[in-house]
């Protein structure tokens, strides 16, 4: 168990006077980042670094394996294989994941958002059942966001958060009843090139879920809650198994009960989606459930066969959640999720209220509903927003069809998914308006993220990491494989070029000439222009513009 140290020193004197491997920040001094970088973060930060950074780094180097395999012609297959239980357990049929706490039994509508100030607030004042405070794709990891998220989360925790908008005069703060939090940290994937043990780069997911559960553990429990996460583009059981571990060891350091942090899965990515019941087996002692992260999956099931055109999407506008291949993904995590006693979260709905138009804004709320509707028809225990606005919709949507907290009691056993269902490609257009929106969003998405902001309305859509990725991903593909728009022309590099000067024309012309100048636009439009045109891959998006990140 790690020592309670209830010291606060200036930030450079633990970095050098800590026993064990040499910490080190770079990152710049942040208002108030004493009160989140203490000595027991840290501590427990260099403690879960030195345990279990090796096996995230062989977990990554296995995830390329696998993909040479799937260049090469294989295909994902179900996997079933449980390690053996001790004798006192259940036999692997008939397991569950333990109980859902009470303030987690029910999670109709939750929203989610990035870890800034007002946002906090907001969220957890909004009529929703959950908030999920995201340090990962609506989150830019800039080291000034990452500390007063941390900052912000702790405030919001001990009910002191308050925030004083300059633009209108209001003053906002916590109401007597907020929403339950949970927080998403950085997925396997993700460096926090600021901090280093021993000379080595820290984990950005060990670096967000250690300041989290050090500074916040013993209040939560004052609070009557606990520790909940969402972990974000796991790819396999083995995977599952890591963050398990880590929270074993992170409970048994901090004196905690086992069983106390809960989990919920994002099945963002279509190995995974392989691999549900294993994952949930893995986390069983901690685990409340799976979510359907829709969009993820979306670039997950074009990253991983991005080399078989086999496999080509058409716009992305066209594949919506009625596609075989992503309801056969909604169905069976219902059907898994269910037979084990964890929820099933549905996916983002990432429209926002469109006030200047009010037809525009009513045909968006009806998609909202319909999706909402779509989801609590087929078991869903509960849904995501992006926007408070769309809280009374998606409420309205849950309550028509739910009669209790969630729906666990929903079996699906009528659903039988097989591997072909999970890959079946759905064929569509590719259309002009198809690759120039993609260019206008992913160069938008970048621009500002590399200015710190990873969460960006553009189009009345709420658009973050996981949408720009389709839209990159998507051109990729298209160039590489001779796609054909449907009015018969090859997309090529040069068309690509040629659409990207008209889009930087016309983004330039919808910003304006200060948003211009105040902006980093051709930076962000030869990074885009640069992951497109290569032979290679960029695994995420965020990994060459985490180099340009300040």
């Amino acid at each position: 168990m790690l020592p309670q140290m209830n010291a606060e020193p200036e930030l450079a004197s633990y970095s050098r006077e800590q026993s064990g491997p040499r910490i080190e920040i770079s990152g710049p001094w942040v208002e108030r980042s004493e009160e989140v970088l203490t000595p027991l973060s840290m501590q427990l930060l260099a403690s879960l670094h030195r345990r279990f950074n090796p096996r995230r780094l062989e977990l990554l180097a296995a995830r390329a394996q696998r993909q040479a395999e799937l260049d090469a012609g294989a295909l994902p297959e179900f996997v079933h294989a449980y390690p053996p239980l001790a004798a006192a357990e259940a036999a692997p049929g008939d397991w569950t994941v333990a109980p859902i706490p009470d303030d987690l039994r029910d999670r109709r509508v939750e929203i989610t958002g990035p870890v800034d100030r007002k946002m906090i607030i907001n969220a957890l004042n909004a009529p929703v059942k959950a908030f999920m405070a995201d340090f990962e794709d609506s989150c830019s990891p800039t080291w000034g966001n990452l500390v007063r998220g941390q900052v912000n989360l702790r405030d919001a925790i001990r009910g002191t958060i308050s925030f004083a908008d300059r633009e209108n005069g209001r003053v906002y703060r916590l109401a007597e009843k907020t929403a339950t939090l949970i927080v998403r940290p950085r997925g396997w994937h993700m460096p926090e090139k600021h901090v280093r043990i021993g000379g080595e780069v820290v984990s950005g997911a060990l670096f967000d879920f250690a300041l989290y559960m050090a500074n916040n553990h013993e209040a939560l429990a004052r609070k009557g809650t606990a520790p909940y996460f969402y972990l974000p583009k796991l790819e396999n059981h083995l995977e599952a198994r890591l963050w398990n571990d880590v929270f074993v060891a992170t409970q048994d350091a901090l004196g905690m009960k086992r069983g106390t942090i809960r989990a919920t899965v994002l099945i963002e990515t279509v190995l995974a989606a392989f691999e549900m019941d294993a994952i949930l087996f893995e986390l069983r002692e901690h685990c409340a459930g799976l979510n359907c992260g829709r969009w993820d999956y979306i670039f997950s099931y074009i990253k991983k066969f991005r080399n078989r055109p086999e496999f080509l999407l058409p716009d992305r506008s066209a594949v919506s959640m009625d596609r075989h291949f992503l309801k056969s993904y909604v169905d069976l995590l219902i059907q898994t999720c269910h037979r084990r006693g964890a929820h099933a979260m549905g996916g983002m709905a990432a429209q926002i209220p469109i006030r200047h138009d009010h037809a525009a804004n009513e045909l968006a709320l009806a998609r909202v509903r319909a999706d909402k509707l779509r989801e609590a028809d087929a078991g869903h225990d509960g849904t995501w927003i992006a926007h408070p606005g769309l809280a009374p919709t998606a409420l309205a949507a849950f309550d028509s069809v739910m009669r209790g907290p969630n729906q666990i009691d929903v079996k699906r056993a009528d659903v039988k998914v097989s591997v072909a269902d999970l890959l079946q490609a759905h064929s569509g257009d590719i259309t002009e308006a198809g690759l120039r929106g993609n260019i206008r969003v992913g160069v938008q998405y970048i621009e500002s993220w590399l200015r710190g902001n990873g969460c960006v309305p553009l189009y009345n859509l709420m658009e973050d990491a996981a949408t720009a990725e389709i839209c990159r991903a998507q051109l990729w593909q298209w160039i590489r494989h001779g796609a054909r728009t449907n009015d018969g022309r090859l997309i090529t590099e040069g068309r690509f070029d040629r659409l990207l000067t008209d889009e930087l024309d016309r983004i330039h012309r919808e910003v304006g000439a200060a948003r211009l100048a105040g902006g980093v636009f051709p930076t962000a439009a030869r990074l885009f222009a640069e992951m497109i045109q290569q032979e290679s891959f960029d695994e995420f998006l965020t990994l060459p513009a985490y180099e340009h990140l300040t």
